[in-house]
């Protein structure tokens, strides 16, 4: 197939290279510009530079829509266009100059989790799976007919570094199994249920931030989903701010007041937490590993050298 590309940092650039390693022709791609956003200078590969090494002209888009790609588009009349992390709105009339239209690879498993930071927000969940999904474009983000989907376990201990490992392996065989499948002819494709969908906005600083009225299942599973490189979950102590890089549920139920220090536990100190704390029916945090604003690492048992004091939300 002749296939015009469309993607973006690390995902993308594992698509690009199966695809150029494939019998497929790839004659132009399509890229992002460079941005500072703290989640798109994480796993930021760059697809240009791939491009580019391989002698293939580039497009630098926020949007894709303008008339220039659109005529690009028909003076190569592809047969598909396949898009990886392609974070953007992409209007029906630019995938209808391709004879199939196109498809974009993303790592929720649809209809849920569509939109950004699918595998953040779904270990911030509790989900007990996560995975790729490749579908059709069609005029709403996200919700076109599946055409291959694949599933990951997500383990007791997994973090969001570790979903990413899992699921970035998916990307290039995922792709080339839909172009197989487009290619053969085939057209029954599985419809998402819109009724079903869910869509997620991008990840900022709030979102990080620690709430200590969460139960504390909630509160290990948030640090879980934003340990390094990700911007860590965080919360104020004595004042100053404190990355929670560690934690766990404590062994026992905890009373009192949400985010206090209560007790040592392992090479952690558990904190109450919880809706429920002032009943005695809640299970605290155990901070196990935290980094100050110096960027010194500490256990938690050596940070909190006695106990009393709240861990609080804000200054």
């Amino acid at each position: 197939m002749r296939v015009v590309f469309m993607g973006y940092q690390t995902w993308g650039t594992r698509v690009l290279e199966a695809l150029l390693e494939s019998e497929h022709e790839v004659p132009l791609v399509i890229t992002h510009p460079a941005s500072n956003h703290a989640y798109e200078t994480i796993w930021n590969d760059s697809v240009a530079g791939m491009a580019e090494r391989h002698g293939i002209p580039v497009l630098v888009r926020k949007y894709a829509n303008d008339e220039e790609v659109a005529e690009r588009l028909r003076e190569l009349r592809p047969d598909l266009l396949v898009s990886s992390d392609w974070r953007t709105w992409v209007a029906p009339e630019i995938y209808a100059l391709a004879t199939h239209g196109a498809i974009n690879v993303h790592d929720a498993l649809l209809p849920r989790y569509g939109g950004f930071a699918p595998l953040n927000w779904a270990l911030v969940n509790g989900e007990p799976e996560v995975g790729v999904t490749v579908h059709f474009m069609n005029e709403d983000f996200d919700l076109g007919d599946i055409v291959v989907q694949k599933r990951v376990a997500v383990a007791d201990k997994d973090t969001v570094t570790d979903l990413f490992h899992k699921t970035i392996d998916l990307f290039a065989p995922a792709v080339l199994e839909s172009l197989e499948l487009i290619g053969s002819g085939r057209t029954d494709w599985t419809p998402q249920d819109p009724a079903q969908a869910t869509f997620f906005h991008k990840r900022s600083i709030e979102d990080s931030r620690i709430d200590w009225t969460w139960p504390a299942r909630d509160i290990v599973n948030l640090t879980r989903a934003q340990v390094d490189p990700y911007p860590n979950a965080f919360a104020y102590y004595k004042g100053e701010r404190i990355r929670v890089l560690a934690a766990s549920v404590s062994s026992a139920r905890l009373g009192g007041t949400v985010g206090r220090v209560f007790r040592p536990e392992g090479e952690g100190v558990a904190i109450v937490c919880g809706p429920g704390a002032r009943g005695g029916s809640e299970y605290g945090v155990v901070v196990e590993r935290v980094r100050t604003d110096d960027g010194v690492e500490h256990r938690g048992v050596d940070f909190f050298r006695s106990m009393g004091g709240y861990l609080t939300s804000h200054p």
